[in-house]
């Protein structure tokens, strides 16, 4: 007998031990104790013959299809100037000192870029004219000389003020 033959053996023959104790022992449950050998005796040969159909059977892999239906579509990667200004933005509004200090300088970036481009206009070198061009909402937002804000925590701009100016900037 090999190793593996062997080592199944033993649960049928520790069975085999117990009911004979059984019947030794509690002679009156011999009707019970062989029913009860029975039912062990053949869960054990099932589980074994279950683990070996198992084992027979080649490794299951998704189909092409069911691989193609499960595939969840990537995120795309998100621009980082992108996210910045989202940030800028959210923070913005939250506090006057973000308005002014991280939101303020790229909208003055981007007042400066499209009234020179599209209008031929200087934002600080021809103030009169830029503050026409952006309305008086934009403009007192990116004009050069705007004052720090005096309570630092002081709400932001709010977001319709925050779509006039958006709206602004790109009439130009």
């Amino acid at each position: 007998m090999n190793r593996r033959t062997l080592s199944l053996a033993r649960f049928p023959a520790f069975l085999t031990v117990l009911l004979v104790g059984m019947l030794v022992f509690l002679p009156g449950r011999a009707e019970l104790a062989l029913r009860v050998y029975v039912l062990l005796l053949g869960a054990f040969v099932l589980g074994h013959l279950l683990a070996r159909l198992h084992r027979s059977l080649p490794e299951s892999r998704p189909s092409p299809v069911d691989a193609a239906l499960n595939r969840r579509p990537s995120r795309p990667d998100r621009i980082p100037e992108l996210e910045k200004l989202e940030r800028e933005v959210t923070l913005g509004q939250a506090t006057a000192f973000d308005l002014h200090f991280r939101l303020r300088p790229t909208l003055r970036r981007i007042a400066s870029e499209l009234l020179r481009s599209r209008r031929g206009i200087d934002l600080d070198g021809s103030p009169d004219a830029a503050r026409r061009a952006l309305g008086e909402e934009t403009w007192e937002l990116v004009r050069k000389d705007r004052e720090q804000p005096l309570e630092r925590f002081a709400r932001g701009i709010e977001p319709a003020a925050l779509r006039s100016v958006v709206d602004s900037l790109e009439a130009l």
